[in-house]
């Protein structure tokens, strides 16, 4: 008897329950493979983002300076920067903790960058010296650097927040691969031992075992990095909710009040020195500016972070009164944006350094090699099957009626 007809016997002799978990399986991969490909290879180089970054980053570089050089004040940078582009809007000024750099993004308009949030352009900053070291343009409009271009792929196919969507429902059809998967790899393996791979029988038993073998080991990483990617791609509505919810509720009391102007804006550099001085124990990185889309039309957002390994990728935003600069309230995150802000570091690996990182190119590389098997397998699969259509018209009712 051919190994297609044994093939195609067993499937009588499986249980109901089998059978579901078979066809979940079956289409749940069929239908998320191609894209889950294509974000487990545009995920490789996001892993090492960082590194490749520097490597292609053509900044001047930062002065050397004595040590314990303290920071030039953001009123200064943000003043250098509404010279060199009169009439734009400042966005946000960021204060890296790991390089003497401070990044001010602008935009044309409130409206412009609330459009199109890809609408923005960054002057980067010595911030010991003040010099600028790099400027760039909106995005796409000097070309797609590379980094750019992997992570518009991997995040939403350049289709915004429905290509977010869609990659979501593609990695909820992951997680239910797996978990089929899961279901099913016992029956069939109960009359092998773990990990065997027939690799002298046919072609196509050595990739079923390889790609069974592979995806058992893999199987942790891929629920975690599957799983983390949903709540990813759920970012934008996910801060809308916030915004209506949360936000909204803070800043009922001020509404109907006018909205302060550019002239009427205290110094970013004092609302920074203000959240920095109440949260000792935290690390301020960024001052964003009033009328951000998830902020206040009436306060400076002054984030923060935890020093700890862990609490360095929780951030917590502070409302400072952008007329004043009086401290107005920390503001404490819903579970939604905190498991939202862990998933980020658990996707991409990198909150444990370079040997993390490794390990997470290894196992990417190693689903790839699953989800490429599993093409290969249907496909092979499905040109037997027509091969032997003729034949199956006669039901099997036992191992000796096809022989």
């Amino acid at each position: 008897m051919s190994e297609q007809a044994i093939s195609r016997q067993r499937v009588y002799e499986r249980t109901p329950a089998l059978r579901r978990w078979l066809f979940v399986h079956k289409w749940s991969s069929l239908i998320c493979t191609l894209f889950l490909l294509l974000i487990c290879i545009t995920g490789l180089p996001l892993v090492l983002r960082d590194e490749i970054d520097g490597l292609l980053d053509d900044a001047l570089p930062y002065a050397q300076v004595a040590e314990g050089t303290s920071n030039v004040s953001l009123d200064r940078v943000v003043a250098a920067s509404r010279k060199m582009y009169p009439g734009e809007t400042i966005i946000s000024v960021f204060v890296d903790d790991d390089e003497p750099k401070i990044m001010v993004f602008m935009a044309s308009s409130w409206e412009a960058f609330k459009a199109n949030r890809r609408a923005i352009h960054s002057i980067r900053f010595d911030a010991h010296t003040g010099d600028v070291l790099k400027q760039t343009k909106p995005f796409g409009e000097d070309g797609l650097t590379f980094l750019q271009l992997m992570l518009s792929l991997h995040r939403d196919l350049f289709a915004g927040l429905a290509g977010e969507l869609f990659l979501g429902a593609m990695a909820l059809l992951f997680i239910a691969a797996i978990v089929s998967g899961i279901a099913i790899y016992g029956p069939f393996m109960r009359k092998l031992d773990f990990g065997s791979v027939r690799a002298a029988r046919s072609r196509r038993l050595k990739w079923l075992d390889l790609h069974n073998l592979l995806g058992v080991v893999t199987l942790g990483w891929a629920l975690v990095v599957g799983a983390t990617g949903v709540i990813n791609e759920l970012s934008t509505p996910l801060f809308a909710l916030w915004q209506q919810t949360d936000v909204r509720a803070m800043l009922a009391p001020l509404q109907g009040k006018p909205v302060p102007q550019t002239s009427e804006l205290s110094s970013p550099q004092a609302a920074y020195d203000t959240v920095k001085a109440a949260f000792p124990d935290m690390t301020t990185t960024s001052v964003v500016y009033p009328g951000a889309p998830f902020g206040s039309p009436f306060h400076y957002v002054v984030w923060t972070k935890g020093r700890e390994p862990l609490t360095s990728r929780l951030f917590s935003p502070v409302l400072v009164d952008a007329r004043s600069g009086a401290l107005v309230s920390a503001v404490t995150m819903p579970w939604y944006l905190r498991a939202l802000e862990l998933s980020r570091p658990l996707h991409f690996g990198d909150y444990g350094g370079m040997p993390l990182k490794i390990i997470w190119v290894l196992l990417d590389l190693v689903t790839i090699v699953v989800l490429g098997s599993g093409v290969y397998l249907w496909f092979v699969r499905s040109r037997a099957s027509r091969t032997e259509r003729p034949a199956a018209a006669m039901p099997l009712t036992s191992p000796g009626a096809a022989e």
